[in-house]
């Protein structure tokens, strides 16, 4: 008979559910078992890859998505193991983790369901992995925050059993659905999962089920996995949100039926805790919107009093208010948000511009209408001359001073990577990095097991440190990257250093066997080569050339009037005007503030203008060969934006100050 069957229920993750897999076999050594992967009609190529790479699992393609609960059921009626693992694709397990959970098991017949030890990619813990059920107290600590309040009460903290060491095994009421490990005879007593939750409190129910047969769940620490929490439902059109709480309504109906006051108690509070979560998750929109609001009226405030010591006028009459702050404000914030100037996790100047431009006609129309509203189309135009300004600036401002909204491409001021690993596969690593055309990282040193190697360079990077000092690198270095190269390193060593760097402001990445993609919390990036074919990128778009073009005016008029002595003091002792030169050509066109190096070569790609500085300039100490510095392009001219352009520029200004 096979010991052990592991169930994967797959959706468009194939990059976490190689290395899971990769993972899983090594685990698996010593172990008679067998691989079940469901596939929810992934279209990413997943299918492919486990037919390629890993012939031996057995894989059940659907049609269609049918749920984590439907798969798991359809893996379960053809599993053979006395034990069985539900696992998630985007998971790394140790190399100890099924034999650690067959021995607890087997020392534990009363367990009938258990859960390990889970971290998140950061090497924080993932509260989840165990939890107590909804009970009225329960949630309504949870819903009004006491149990973040007091994570270490008893009375409060019961939902995710924070106030219990997490590095000590204990019964508990649930686990994680991303790890569930069950007898057999638990399957064959209460039947799989209940397909009615299509994803989301599948495994409370199941816990749930499990206990009311008589078995114990546990909580297991003695091994653990990391879980790149949430990944599926980023590459659907799912709601997380609402499926999550539709789950924990059906729950509460299904347990809690008994008594209308419970059932009740419960609703209200997942009903309230589903509002929260709602606005938590649009609050950059509604912060945004407040804002706006509020420089809008500030810029008429101000608009006002310009017009009345310029001309005289009086001022509105005491029938305009509050009309006047209120409707045209409000008139903007809903142009704005129809353009889509207000995303969840950006806000884009290029629509903001074009927002400012609608709201303006719009409101300059309705005076047509509203005679008695009619006072002075110059307030209007100072109004919306202050807004083009006063809005993205405060944008600006948190986008550099607060690293927010962030966005997926990887920021010049957090791209200092460490590489673990000084095999073949850390020098095969180093060469996809520096040809591909993808995203930007500054590898500034590689990480090796002992100190023995220490100085020595691969591939023109060397080693700086080895695995017992990773944490003081990391610290003295400002990484904010660090890359495990593919089988440098046991599972279990990996998640060991993720866990005790969980403190450090630093993103985990673990490159797949293959060098096809790395994978990490933040994204999944891909590692081939970009065919140089000829694409629209960023820089050559529309939108991002008008508002470059606009940047690159509005800078250059401000600098020449403010450096104007500057340069007049450097012609009179040096006769030069080159600089002055410089912010003509920018002012004319020729030149952008950033760009390619001056005088580089043409490329049959569109790379936009020259300019000033760039990111090859901020390199240029790197020696870089002519295969970096037209990567370095094409990674410009892919990613270009306003955010990305100010980046360089104070990149610029550091290196001037440092010389």
């Amino acid at each position: 008979m096979v010991e052990l069957s592991i169930i994967i229920v797959n959706y468009n993750v194939k990059a976490f559910l190689q290395n899971c897999l990769l993972s899983i076999l090594k685990a698996t050594e010593k172990i008679s078992s067998e691989i079940i992967v469901v596939d929810n009609a992934s279209d990413d190529g997943s299918v492919e890859i486990v037919k390629k790479n890993f012939p031996n699992v057995k894989l059940i393609e659907s049609k269609e998505n049918l749920g984590f609960s439907r798969a798991n059921n359809i893996g379960l009626k053809i599993s053979q193991g006395k034990y069985i693992c539900l696992i998630n694709p985007d998971t790394i397990v140790e190399e100890n983790t099924f034999e650690e959970m067959i021995q607890f098991m087997e020392r534990n017949p009363e367990v009938g369901l258990a859960g390990c030890k889970i971290l998140n990619p950061d090497g924080t813990f993932q509260l989840a992995c165990r939890r107590s059920f909804p009970t009225p107290w329960v949630a309504f600590t949870k819903i009004i925050g006491l149990s973040k309040v007091f994570p270490k009460s008893k009375l409060f903290a019961k939902y995710n059993l924070t106030y219990l060491d997490e590095n000590k095994s204990y019964e508990v009421d649930a686990v994680s659905g991303s790890f569930m490990f069950f007898r057999r005879e638990v399957y064959e007593k209460i039947g799989g999962l209940d397909e009615t939750f299509f994803m989301y409190g599948e495994d409370l129910d199941y816990c749930y089920r499990v206990k009311k047969a008589g078995y114990k769940v546990y909580y297991v620490h003695s091994t653990k996995i990391i879980h790149f929490k949430g990944e599926s439902t980023k590459r659907s059109n799912i709601d997380e949100l609402k499926h999550f709480y539709d789950a924990m309504r059906l729950f509460v109906k299904k347990h809690f039926a008994g008594s209308w006051i419970i059932e009740m108690l419960l609703q209200l509070a997942i009903n309230g805790r589903s509002l929260l979560a709602f606005i938590g998750k649009r609050w950059l929109i509604l912060f945004a919107m407040i804002v706006d609001f509020i420089l809008y009226n500030l810029s008429v405030v101000v608009a006002e009093m310009f017009y009345i010591k310029l001309t005289g006028f009086s001022g509105f009459p005491d029938y305009a208010y509050p009309i006047v702050f209120i409707v045209p404000a409000g008139s903007f914030i809903l142009i704005a948000y129809l353009l889509g100037s207000y995303e969840i996790k950006n806000l884009p100047i290029a629509k903001l511009y074009l927002s400012i431009f609608v709201s303006f006609l719009f409101t300059s129309s309705l005076t047509y209408f509203f005679k008695d509203y009619a006072f002075s189309r110059a307030i209007l135009l100072i109004t919306y001359l202050l807004l083009f300004f006063a809005l993205p600036a405060w944008r600006v401002f948190i986008k550099i001073f607060f690293k927010y909204p962030r966005d997926s491409r990887q920021s010049l001021f957090e791209s200092n990577t460490l590489i673990v690993g000084t095999n073949e596969s850390a020098a095969e690593l180093i060469t996809r990095l520096r040809k591909s055309y993808n995203f930007y990282y500054d590898v500034v040193g590689l990480i090796d097991i002992d100190r023995k190697r220490i100085g020595e360079k691969i591939n023109d990077v060397e080693i700086i440190g080895s695995i017992d000092t990773l944490g003081k690198i990391i610290r003295d270095k400002g990484i904010t990257e660090v890359i495990f190269a593919s089988d440098f390193l046991p599972y279990n060593q990996i998640l060991s250093i993720v866990s005790a760097n969980q403190n450090q402001n630093v993103h985990f990445h673990l490159a797949d066997k293959n060098y096809d993609f790395i994978i990490s919390k933040k994204d999944v990036l891909e590692l081939n080569e970009l065919p140089l074919i000829q694409i629209e990128y960023n820089i050559s778009m529309p939108v991002h050339r008008i508002v470059k073009r606009t940047f690159d005016l509005i800078l250059a008029i401000i600098l020449l009037f403010t450096l104007y002595p500057i340069f007049l003091i450097r012609y009179l002792v040096s006769k030069k005007w080159n600089n002055l030169l410089y912010l003509f050509k920018v002012i004319s066109g020729k030149y952008s503030f950033v760009g390619r190096q001056i005088g580089s070569r043409e490329s049959n790609i569109y790379l936009g203008k020259e300019g000033l500085t760039g990111i090859v300039q901020i390199n240029e100490n790197k020696n870089l060969t002519e295969e970096e510095i037209e990567r370095l392009n094409i990674y410009y001219a892919k990613n270009q934006n306003i955010w990305l352009d100010i980046e360089i520029l104070i990149k610029t200004i550091q290196n001037f100050l440092r010389r």
